[in-house]
């Protein structure tokens, strides 16, 4: 993770940014738009939308066709969105308008609303996480064991917003809890990481030392020499094993465990891409189902020791021989069968009006449901956003070619059944979503995510001694002991409003308020009391989310520096708020 943060911030200050990908005619829009055009038009000829819709760069390659599937979906749907003569290439609007208005209407937004569930540790009578619908809809059953927060949990029951299970000791057969959409590390900052480990390697097989690598780096990346040695340290360990590094030119295969691991260094999609079609070929071949983990630079095939790295490597040459179309056949094959496809065809249906924006799926076959959908543009625009938005296709393509040119080079390691330094941190980092990890761990983790979260936020501060003073503040730039620039107090306020909100509580000082006022003023006087008396760490506590001035001040009576106790304290207090919202 350091690795890769070094190389984000080289070239965020180069200005190195990640192309803007348009999406390329997405169907879910348009179908849109054309309702829009209906609205303002009892009648439009196919040329006279074509004409429109090719002004926006999107659809300057829409053809005849595409649009006439999507006239046919809003023809054929009930009720009906338009009345189509594909003879006369004529689009009416429909006599009924209802249906029309309320598709346009409640559609404005083509961001996904999804619907979620709190899952709730029944032993424990709190809240452990959520689970968005597509994964209840495919796995939200009594008894069905799964995976969050890196430990097993088994369901008990479920309520309308509710998953109430309660914790297991077995993972056998627990399934990887998937929700929403991690930000990708692009193909090329996976790649420059790649390349630093390449640079390491070969410096510290010419006999450089750790310092010196580390400074020489540190030239390039802003990052100070320390930090630097404690990222190299896995790949100075390896190299000095005299075991082979993955590099942009070179893909190491292994075998550990259950696992085949491969280290393809292409970024989340690119990876994504290469794990399922390793799996769907695997399982083709060996006529069993095969689960495929990766992350932007590891693949880990667990194949129960049905198959070694040699029979990846062979996997590996097969797809790196096969035609461009054969490759995204074999792809979509795989695809379909996902998790990741159902959501998108979900969030295209609901986006096309065919489903309710709070549909319950309880009672639903989510694999019916969206198989139901084939053959019209809602299949084929989920699958056009699983290739554009999870996948990357093109650029697999590019890097089996590489292989076949011998550009890149697959080399197994012979590591004797123990994992090589960099596959120890991919164990790590993977199974933080799939498997088993202790509870310790995760908590550091979670107070590290917390603490940075925190001092993130920013607040607004007002002096309720002068009332003459206010700002938004970011809490990193907090004073240790904040006080009022004018007067010297240090009972300063903390409001998580508007700035617009706080300006009348300083240009009506000492006049009368209007009652939201009274109350912004009230809070004020509250929070500046423990900000008074503790500093900034009450305004840590403040910034929390849901946690009020009684449960800050709570907190810090027992804790008054900003300890990872103290962090504790403050999850904790955000897991009681959240559960007594959804309570």
């Amino acid at each position: 993770d350091t690795l890769e943060a070094m190389v984000i911030a080289r070239r965020a200050l180069k200005e190195e940014l990640e192309p803007v990908e348009i999406p390329p005619k997405p169907y879910d829009v348009l179908a849109h738009q054309i309702a829009g055009l209906l609205l303002k038009n009892r009648r439009l000829n196919f040329d006279e939308i074509l004409e429109i819709i090719r002004n926006a760069f999107p659809y300057e390659n829409i053809t005849l066709e595409d649009l006439e599937k999507i006239l046919k979906y809003m023809h054929q749907r009930f009720p009906r969105l338009a009345w189509v003569s594909f003879e006369d290439k004529v689009v009416l609007k429909p006599q009924r308008t209802k249906a029309l208005f309320e598709y346009y209407f409640d559609n404005l937004s083509m961001i996904p609303e999804e619907k979620q569930f709190l899952v709730i540790d029944e032993s424990a009578n709190c809240s452990i996480g959520v689970l968005d619908e597509a994964f209840m809809a495919e796995y939200g059953k009594t008894g069905t064991k799964f995976i969050i927060r890196g430990s097993p949990w088994q369901i008990m029951h479920t309520t309308e917003d509710k998953v109430y299970v309660r914790p297991v000791d077995d993972p056998t057969g627990a399934i990887p809890s998937w929700i929403g959409e991690e930000i990708p590390v692009p193909f090329a900052v996976a790649q420059e990481v790649a390349s630093i480990r390449g640079f390491v390697e070969e410096k510290t097989r010419i006999g450089v030392d750790p310092e010196e690598i580390s400074r020489l780096l540190s030239q390039q990346y802003p990052a100070e020499n320390a930090t630097i040695m404690r990222a190299i340290g896995e790949t100075i360990e390896q190299a000095n094993a005299g075991i082979a590094l993955p590099t942009e030119k070179r893909i190491i295969i292994e075998d550990w465990d259950e696992f085949v691991i491969v280290h393809p260094n292409l970024g989340s999609l690119a990876n994504r891409t290469l794990a399922q079609l390793i799996g769907q070929i695997l399982s083709d071949k060996l006529g069993q189902g095969i689960v495929v983990q990766h992350d932007p630079y590891r693949i880990f095939v667990q194949t129960l020791r049905t198959a070694d790295s040699n029979r990846i490597l062979e996997v590996l040459s097969e797809l790196s021989e096969m035609q461009d179309q054969t490759v995204k056949e074999t792809l979509t094959r795989s695809v379909v069968k996902t998790g990741l496809f159902k959501r998108r065809v979900i969030h295209v249906a609901r986006r096309f009006g065919a489903l309710k924006k709070w549909a319950d799926f309880s009672n639903v076959s989510l694999q019916k449901l969206v198989t139901s959908f084939e053959g019209t543009p809602i299949y084929e625009e989920g699958l056009k956003e699983v290739f554009t938005k999870d996948l990357d296709s093109e650029r697999l393509i590019q890097f089996l070619e590489e292989i076949r040119k011998g550009e890149v080079k697959l080399q197994i390691l012979q590591t004797t059944g123990f994992a090589s330094p960099i596959a120890r941190v991919g164990i790590e980092r993977v199974s933080m979503k799939t498997d088993l990890i202790p509870p310790e761990r995760m908590q550091a983790v979670l107070v590290e995510s917390a603490k940075a979260r925190l001092l993130d936020e920013t607040a607004n501060f007002i002096c309720t001694n002068c009332w003459s003073y206010s700002e938004s503040i970011r809490l990193n730039n907090l004073p240790d002991n904040p006080k009022c620039p004018r007067c010297n107090a240090a009972e300063l306020g903390l409001l998580k409003v508007g700035e617009e909100k706080v300006y009348p509580l300083v240009d009506k000082k000492g006049q009368k308020l209007a009652k939201a006022e009274e109350r912004l003023r009230d809070q004020s006087l509250e929070t500046a009391k423990l900000i008074g008396k503790y500093g900034k760490p009450a305004a840590i506590v403040l910034v929390a989310r849901r946690v009020t001035a009684k449960d800050a001040a709570g907190i810090l009576e027992k804790e008054l520096k900003p300890t990872n106790k103290f962090y504790d304290l403050i999850l904790e207090a955000e897991r009681k708020a959240l559960s007594k919202r959804f309570g």
